[in-house]
């Protein structure tokens, strides 16, 4: 996954997926909390046994990690929360390690295996594009071991007995911790999943080490769109935070950006605005993105959103049209009744199935999207997406 973004970016096709910006003092303070988190926030510290380990997601809309809200709802004070504040706020109550991560990170190799050049050198002819492997392996195998050691001292102590993770192909040191010790390990879905996530998808279903037993899906759709590995298991738990459909507003569009194609969409989207000027037209923020690096052409119509004042899912609740190109939020707007464009920019072949299915149009700049707007079609039948809740019958049936 490493590898691929940089790829991605080195050769201009995406921008930062997450773009992360800090200043010498956000460092240091970054630095202080991580001390000072050995003291307060250290799991190794925590009284008593828990059931189950649960790693939630750094994102937090309104200070609510909505991916396991309710798991850990459910699962209550038997359930030890390890939240990092590396790249947010951690959860009230909640333990972390990142002392320890920084740490592990920090502490490079001084040998780089002499495969790592023939790797770079394959992948450079193949692409053009030059790839640091050998710095990515020296910095991420050595940081991996370190881990996965503390994560197996952490397991033992509070005797866990299922791990409870999201975005798992991030934090395969824990699963390999857990996989050492037989524990197993769910991972509850954060995302789009499609072919081209490589994150999920191994064609053939290989046996990849580190992997999640189980991976918890949103819908029936995401269980057979990519290839999983040899064992992972799905289960379709659906998504309690999707709120209902809401009254629309006819004239609303709002287009879904990301990080990786954001400024080609914002050119997109103002070309789409040109061309239809009666329209309310808002360009919505990744919450990863920042709105100092957008901005409106002179005399647009365009909005730019940003920051919690309004919620993405807020917007798309009274929105009658959507457009994006690979975001997640996509998905979720189709469960809440937008009519539903996908954008030919990089990255749109994850929604290719989609617009296959005849859920979303398929539109290949803002002019033709402007003609065609009513041809956006609304999603048939959400719940393959996100099936009604059956969180409480999968944790019954996961511990029998």
């Amino acid at each position: 996954m490493r590898v691929f973004h940089e790829l991605t970016r080195r050769s201009g096709i995406h921008g930062e997926p997450h773009p992360v910006r800090r200043t010498r003092s956000d460092k240091a303070r970054l630095v202080g909390k991580h001390v000072a988190g050995v003291a307060t926030r250290n799991p190794f510290l925590a009284t008593g046994t828990y059931d189950a380990l649960v790693v939630p997601h750094p994102r937090k809309p309104g200070g609510v990690e909505i991916y396991t809200d309710r798991l850990r709802a459910e699962l209550g004070p038997s359930a030890l929360v390890l939240d990092s504040g590396i790249n947010g706020t951690p959860l009230t109550g909640s333990r972390n390690l990142d002392f320890f991560t920084s740490a592990a990170g920090a502490i490079r190799s001084r040998s780089v295996d002499a495969k790592c050049a023939t790797v770079a050198d394959a992948l450079e002819a193949l692409t053009g594009v030059k790839v640091p492997i050998g710095a990515l392996v020296a910095r991420e195998i050595p940081k991996h071991v370190r881990l996965r050691t503390i994560y197996r001292a952490l397991l033992r102590r509070h005797r866990i007995k299922t791990v409870y993770a999201v975005v798992a192909y991030f934090h395969q040191h824990l699963v390999g911790a857990a996989r050492d010790l037989g524990i197993p390990v769910v991972e509850l879905q954060h995302g789009a999943i499609s072919p081209y996530h490589l994150g999920y998808s191994y064609p053939g279903r290989p046996a990849v080490p580190d992997q999640p037993d189980e991976l918890w899906c949103f819908g029936s759709y995401w269980t057979t769109v990519a290839e999983l590995p040899a064992g992972m298991a799905t289960r379709v738990v659906g998504a309690p935070y999707l709120p209902p459909p809401g009254a629309k507003d006819p004239d609303r569009v709002v287009f879904l950006s990301q990080g990786t194609i954001g400024p080609s969409l914002l050119e997109f989207a103002a070309d789409f605005a040109a061309a239809r000027p009666e329209l309310d037209v808002v360009f919505r923020l990744h919450p990863s993105e920042h709105p100092t690096d957008y901005t409106v052409p002179a005399g647009s119509k365009l909005r730019i959103s940003a920051g919690p004042s309004e919620s993405t899912l807020d917007l798309q609740s009274t929105a009658a049209y959507q457009v994006g190109v690979s975001t997640t939020a996509l998905f979720e707007g189709m469960a809440t009744g937008c009519r539903t464009a996908v954008a030919e920019l990089p990255g749109h072949e994850y929604l290719q199935p989609v617009v296959d299915r005849g859920d979303a149009l398929l539109a290949a700049d803002g002019a033709s999207l402007a003609a065609r707007l009513d041809d956006a079609p609304v999603c048939a039948d959400s719940t393959v997406y996100y099936s009604p809740d059956q969180l409480t019958s999968a944790l019954k049936a996961s511990a029998r």
